[in-house]
């Protein structure tokens, strides 16, 4: 593995690259820009890759991970990919056929980390948001715990070499922790966690278990129009992140980045642009 790195061990053993490149794209970049991106970033030195079903770019980040192989930059155990099961396929019955499908499109036999997207569940089905007649989501009543166990049938399968969650609050963190007969526990939990919202309270019970906080929209969100208030402030543009950039030289993304490192939390960089991919991996 790239000696640059500074790597977070991990309940189950395994160890993951402190700082790892973010593939979710919005919808109006092609998709031929993240295998471009992915390419740019290993090359710089990220071996943390982060992907997932819902992201619809599993097939580029594949592409390029395995042109990367290719050429001779990296081997497939320097890498280390992460993919999430998405809330239509939360019936037990559909959690490994969706990870083999996650697996297929990447050209992998297994994923480093395979995480629950989210604690809910919605109309399994080949929607990405089912929705009815009115224009609401169809959402599915499955039992965090069910999936779950079904997670931990893929770990045991070879499939994830390491299983865990992803923007779960303490108490839903809670109902997997406290599930009877419990054979892993989750190794990590990704959330939103940024210098707007660092998540304190959270971290901290999640250090509590031995559970490593993973960080996206470390540098601020893409600001999508429909999650997002455009009048809010633009992290990035932040005058206190401005004057410590100032102060050591750096850049603000990079401060925003170290913020993270410092605190102990796993940090997924993101961008589509060459200079700031490599200036990222700087931190």
């Amino acid at each position: 593995m790239n000696s640059k790195h500074q790597f977070v061990q991990l309940s189950d053993g395994h160890f993951i690259p402190g700082l790892g490149f973010g593939t979710y794209k919005p919808q109006e970049v092609p998709n031929s820009k993240t295998t471009e991106a992915t390419k740019i970033a290993i090359e710089a030195g990220f071996r943390h890759i982060d992907c997932a079903y819902a992201y619809q770019v599993e097939e580029e980040v594949g592409m390029a991970i395995r042109s990367k192989i290719a050429d001779g930059t990296v081997k497939r155990e320097d890498i280390f990919c992460t993919s999430k099961l998405w809330c239509t396929f939360h019936r037990q019955e559909l959690v490994q056929s969706s990870l083999e499908r996650s697996l297929k499109k990447l050209h992998f036999d297994y994923v480093d980390l395979y995480l629950i997207h989210y604690p809910f569940s919605m109309k399994p089905g080949e929607e990405l948001f089912p929705k009815d007649e009115n224009g609401k989501t169809i959402y599915d009543h499955v039992d965090l715990c069910a999936v779950w166990e079904a997670m931990e049938k893929c770990k045991d399968a070879g499939l994830a070499k390491s299983i865990g969650v992803s923007n779960f609050n303490h108490r839903q963190l809670e109902i997997i922790l406290n599930k009877p007969g419990l054979k892993y526990k989750p190794v990590c939990n990704q959330v939103e966690c940024h210098v707007y919202h660092n998540q304190r309270k959270l971290l901290d019970f999640c250090k509590s278990k031995n559970i490593v906080l993973v960080a996206y929209g470390a540098l601020g969100t893409q600001r999508d129009k429909q999650w997002v208030d455009q009048s809010s402030p633009v992290l990035l543009d932040d005058p206190v992140l401005g004057a410590l950039a100032k102060k050591h030289k750096r850049s603000p993304a990079l401060i925003a980045l170290r913020y993270q490192l410092q605190r102990g939390v796993v940090v997924l960089a993101q961008s589509f642009k060459e200079n700031e991919i490599k200036e990222n991996i700087q931190v």
